[in-house]
């Protein structure tokens, strides 16, 4: 696909459209649904690319062959790393060639880059769908232009994103919040969410996961909180119970493995965590040892 480094608005429009098809199609491939929440690993390797979480100082890199790979960096937090899984496999889905993502905050600056425009709209369409953040606000009873921080933060965590990726799709990208509102939003910092939520203060990253919590996966790391409804009973080890809350109960995760979490109501989730600043293949990541590498 050739373009030119300067985007004009019509040029965005047309690159968000064709990103919106790819996105669809990448999921329809995949054999997801086009409302599902989904964990972008897991697509990646039904699409044949292999991930890698590596020691890297980098958002992110994508490599050409055979197979594909993806390489993400251990570092940064999870949330960040799922968003630049699904950029860098936009570059894949588009025939871009091998690329290298510095580090970088300033997501309005990378968009001046075509490509990197194409494949960040692809990243977002991919993980937050239209008619999956509908459905996500609808059976909540909530309304995006109206919506909390906080709410916003547990439909964030729903679709396994960061809360200000989360703003900045619904404004910039399917048009369901103001730039305005967007942007006073953006001002809510992480830590005074997790307060708001928890009632006190904590380093600690947080995932909100309520009734209506749609995918079959929460994926976590270890030293992760994690709010699940009141009822909530678990089976293993690797979630320790924290403490009771009025909106919940919070559980730390705390060993590697898959932990099975239901509630009386009948709903249920995998919590599926991995040791923290995990280097390896992104399948293994929750498994106390690597298996051969190379195989992957």
């Amino acid at each position: 696909m050739n373009v030119t480094r300067t985007m004009q608005r019509s040029d965005r429009r047309t690159l968000a459209t064709e990103a919106i098809r790819a996105a669809a199609e990448a999921r329809a491939q995949a054999k997801v649904g086009q409302a599902t929440p989904i964990c972008i690993y897991d697509i990646c390797q039904k699409l044949g690319v292999v991930v890698r979480f590596n020691n890297i100082n980098m958002e992110g890199m994508y490599q050409r062959g055979t197979p594909p790979r993806i390489h993400l960096s251990a570092h940064r937090p999870l949330v960040r790393r799922n968003f630049n899984c699904a950029h860098e496999l936009g570059h894949h889905v588009f025939g871009h060639g091998s690329s290298i993502d510095e580090l970088c905050e300033d997501a309005q600056k990378r968009s001046l880059d075509p490509k990197e425009f194409l494949a960040d709209a692809f990243a977002g369409f991919a993980l937050m769908p239209l008619i999956g953040l509908r459905r996500a606000f609808s059976v909540r009873h909530w309304d995006p232009a109206l919506a909390s921080a906080a709410q916003l933060f547990t439909i964030a965590c729903e679709f396994g994103v960061g809360y200000s990726t989360l703003l900045t799709h619904l404004s910039a990208g399917v048009s369901l919040l103001s730039r305005t509102r967007a942007a006073d939003l953006q001002r809510v910092t992480p830590k005074a969410l997790r307060t708001s939520i928890l009632g006190e203060v904590t380093s600690a990253p947080l995932i909100v996961a309520d009734h209506h919590y749609a995918a079959p996966t929460i994926d976590a790391e270890t030293e992760t909180l994690i709010l699940f409804p009141p009822d909530t009973t678990v089976s293993g080890d690797g979630l320790r119970h924290d403490r009771d809350l009025i909106s919940g109960r919070l559980l730390r995760a705390e060993r590697t493995g898959i932990v099975r979490a239901t509630t009386d109501s009948g709903w249920a989730v995998f919590v599926r965590i991995a040791i923290r600043g995990y280097v390896g293949l992104a399948q293994y990541r929750h498994l106390d040892d690597d298996p051969d590498e190379e195989n992957g």
